[in-house]
This record gives structure tokens, C-alpha cells and sequence, in this order.
């Protein structure tokens, strides 16, 4: 199977993120089970104001990975259904896929503050955007 022609480029990002997702509780779990704060055989905090920030913002990271994931996942499949992938869909996909780990890193770090990851946010959400025009302009 010649993967270039048979597998668009929009379907293997569409793998990658959701990869990403699978794997984004990770550094969460991590914080948590290394926090000298956590009784032993910790427990999911109902209360995360007591964990450390980098901790807070690594459950945040994935809770936002979902919530744009998931909606650009099911665009893509949607296009890849009616047929609808073209030079835009490409690009936009490979500029979401970027986007959401430059979101990730940069929330878990520290490093992407206000206003960069709201930034980084709403560029996520045009690329929904975009894919949700292309559906409808391939129907």
C-alpha cells in the first residue's frame, strides 16, 4: 500500500493528535505522583489549587487538546467522507497539528503566557473553522 496516495496527509495528523491526546495525561500523572504533597497511592485532587502549577496546567493541556481535537478530528473524517481534501485542508492541518503541541509545550513549561496561548488557542479554532468551510464547500 503506497501510504502517499492512499492515506491523505490530513488523516495521518488526525493519528497523530489523537496519539498526542492518548498521551498528554502523562506529565499530569507524573506531577501528580511525584507531589511530596500527595498522600501515598494518590487520588485524582478535587481541589487542583493545592498542586503545583505545572501540574495544573499539564490537566489543562490535554483537557484543551480534547476540546479542539476532537471537533478538528471529526471535520477531517467528515471531509475525508465527502471527498473534500485539497491544498487548504493540507495546510491547515499541518498548521493545527503544530499549533496544538506549540500549546501543550509551551502551557505545560510556563513559557507560552497571556497573550501567546490564547493566541495559539484562537489560531486552533480558525483551523476548525476552515475545515468546518471546507465540508461545506465540498457538499
Amino acid at each position: 500500500m503506497d501510504l502517499t496516495s492512499d492515506f491523505p496527509t490530513e488523516l495521518g495528523i488526525v493519528t497523530c493528535l489523537m496519539l498526542l491526546a492518548a498521551t498528554l495525561w502523562i506529565p499530569y500523572i507524573y506531577g501528580l505522583s511525584t507531589d511530596p504533597a500527595q498522600p501515598e497511592g494518590f487520588t485524582h485532587p478535587a481541589d487542583q489549587t493545592q498542586l503545583r502549577p505545572w501540574v495544573r496546567r499539564a490537566f489543562r493541556a490535554h483537557l484543551n487538546l480534547l476540546e479542539q481535537g476532537v471537533p478538528f478530528a471529526i471535520l477531517v473524517l467528515i471531509l475525508d467522507r465527502v471527498g473534500g481534501f485539497n491544498t487548504l485542508t493540507y495546510w491547515t492541518a499541518i498548521a493545527f497539528f503544530w499549533l496544538r503541541i506549540a500549546h501543550a509545550a509551551g502551557m505545560i513549561t510556563g513559557i507560552a503566557r497571556m497573550p501567546l496561548r490564547p493566541i495559539i488557542f484562537c489560531l486552533g479554532w480558525l483551523c476548525c473553522l476552515i475545515m468546518g468551510y471546507a465540508v461545506f464547500a465540498a457538499t
